[in-house]
């Protein structure tokens, strides 16, 4: 176990609430991002007749116009509007149907490659048998973010989600977390903040209240000094041996996830969620 503490009167207590980032956080976001990344520019290539190296030229030019225009919000995420600028700069005009093509190969790519992180879903039974409130707290736009968490089949494992769009603001401006403690309905001091970014989400958290937790693994940057989160760990078991050990939780002796149910969670109306999330990246 690596969990470490640079604030440990901070864990004296359980939590009532826990809000979680989603990318990088949940899962590895790198190797999903770099296999889209490919398979988008391969499918703009063969529409186009481009070489990479042209492509690639035009959609860094693009992203970076995008991001300056629309600044920390959750347009400036959008592969959508990243591909439409990267083909008119490539003196195309606008090619509407060309550039949903290219954004859907992205990330129906991008889910496929995607894998959460060990021990994320025993987690999250944990605390839900525990009563301790969840919710999301991500950038990007909501339409992506929900297929993401609907792909992982994670949609009845939080409580609530918000997204940058809805809260009007990337993190670590303090909309989204006064958004998710909102829901919540828990004050932000007995709320844990768990993401991997150093300043969106332990600058952010911390700022706004919140016991923060960075969580650790390979290309993260750990926030130190006077910055750093209150505690740092790298797997998601961490968390759950932290329960048993300090009394929150009871350790299950017969070796299932605390609080996992009876009836498998993702089963509703006698029709399995699995089929259906399967299918979502192919919309």
């Amino acid at each position: 176990m690596t969990l470490s503490f640079t604030r440990p009167e901070a864990f004296a207590t359980p939590p009532e609430a826990i809000v979680f980032d989603t990318d990088n956080n949940l899962y590895a976001y790198d190797p999903a991002h770099a296999e889209a990344t490919e398979a988008a520019e391969r499918k703009a290539c063969k529409l186009f007749g481009l070489s990479r190296k042209e492509f690639h030229d035009a959609f860094t030019i693009a992203r970076r116009e995008v991001k300056e225009r629309l600044g920390k919000t959750a347009g400036s995420h959008s592969r959508l509007l990243y591909f439409q600028r990267t083909i008119e700069l490539l003196g195309m005009k606008t090619q509407l149907l060309a550039t949903l093509d290219i954004e859907q190969t992205y990330w129906r790519t991008f889910l496929h490659a995607s894998t959460l992180f060990p021990d994320v879903k025993e987690f999250l039974l944990d605390l839900r048998s525990l009563g301790i409130k969840t919710a999301i707290a991500t950038d990007l736009t909501a339409q992506i973010q929900f297929r993401k968490i609907i792909y992982f089949g994670l949609d009845d494992y939080f409580d609530y989600v918000v997204t940058s769009e809805e809260a009007g603001h990337d993190k670590p401006h303090a909309a989204p977390f006064q958004l998710a403690v909102d829901k919540l309905g828990v004050p932000p001091q007995r709320c844990w903040m768990i993401g991997d970014n150093p300043v969106a989400d332990v600058q952010g958290g911390r700022a706004f209240g919140m016991i923060t937790l960075q969580k650790r693994h390979a290309g993260v940057k750990i926030a130190e000094g006077e910055q750093a989160a209150d505690a740092v760990f790298d797997e998601f078991g961490e968390l759950r041996h932290l329960f048993v050990q300090r009394g929150w939780m009871k350790p299950a002796p017969d070796g299932k996830p605390h609080g996992l149910p009876e009836t498998p969670i993702m089963q509703t109306g006698g029709r399995s969620r699995v089929a259906d999330t399967e299918r979502l990246p192919h919309s």
